[in-house]
């Protein structure tokens, strides 16, 4: 692999290797993991295809394409993702941000400049952050923020907090169960990303998700639905349920986080926002400081 081939060619070759392995998007994995190879992205990336394929990266692209094939995520070879426009590390300790998300940190800073005034001092906890996706994102575009980020993983914790760095923000990074760490400390504004597969649908997931993405991230309970009972209970652990309250969830799910919301009886506005696909994705609960609970 790779003598004698210009760059173009041990794309197509790694292309042609992983569909046969049976590999999900094979033409972007190939890709991505050139680009990471080459270290070589964008135009540059384009610009070197007719040249030789470097010798010396020859065993760094086998090992690549190798790993791929086995059903390992690019992203984990690579050790980084993008999420709205900013470099997170990721490991197999945390779950790879998916870009649907970008979506629930959109409808969380809407609403937030709805309810908030601009000189507000917001309060904002991130639960289950994992790689600190969320949090960090939002430190980064509302810098006067004050934001929380909590996690029952005290691995996923540490690249959290080395992903705050890389980006310059800072954040109040605490351990343990959901809520449980936040108990006492004012909450304006409450995000989550929680697990919300069932447990018996996760066998049947793709072998990227199911063999290498933590489990503790995945599993919601018999219903999926577990983390967000668990986090609706735990709001009396604040001195004040959230204004707003912005969840990602599972497909079929919306309409049973929303009653959940709903019966809680702090949020007199419920939101279901869907993803670029049409899917129901995410779940919010807003109270305005006009309103009254």
């Amino acid at each position: 692999m790779t003598q004698g081939q210009s760059c173009r060619e041990a794309f197509v070759e790694a292309s042609s290797f992983l569909e046969k392995c049976g590999v999900y998007e094979p033409h972007n994995n190939a890709r991505l993991l050139l680009e990471h190879v080459l270290g070589v992205y964008g135009a540059q990336y384009y610009m070197m295809q007719p040249e030789p394929f470097p010798s010396e990266l020859g065993s760094r692209w086998e090992d690549a394409v190798t790993r791929k094939a086995a059903g390992e995520p690019a992203q984990y070879i690579i050790g980084s993702q993008e999420f709205y426009g900013l470099p997170f590390e990721v490991t197999p300790a945390v779950l790879i941000p998916r870009p649907e998300t970008e979506l629930l940190v959109e409808a969380v800073l809407r609403e937030a400049d709805r309810v908030f005034a601009s000189g507000d001092a917001v309060h904002a906890v991130d639960i289950g952050t994992g790689s600190g996706a969320i949090a960090v994102t939002m430190a980064s575009l509302r810098p006067q923020w004050q934001v929380g980020a909590g996690d029952i993983s005290a691995a996923a914790l540490q690249i959290a907090a080395r992903n705050a760095a890389a980006n310059g923000v800072q954040i109040d990074f605490r351990e343990g169960d959901l809520l449980a760490p936040f108990a006492g400390a004012r909450v304006d504004i409450l995000v989550s990303n929680p697990p919300y597969i069932p447990a018996a649908d996760i066998a049947g997931l793709q072998p990227e998700v199911r063999d290498h993405e933590p489990r503790t991230a995945l599993d919601g309970g018999p219903d999926g639905l577990a983390p967000y009972r668990v986090m609706l209970e735990q709001l009396t652990l604040l001195p004040a349920p959230p204004q707003i309250v912005g969840f990602e969830l599972g497909q079929g799910q919306a309409r049973d986080i929303a009653a959940l919301l709903e019966s809680a009886g702090h949020w007199p506005e419920i939101i279901i926002v869907p993803d670029l696909a049409g899917i129901e994705r995410h779940v919010l609960g807003v109270r305005t400081s006009e309103q009254v609970t």
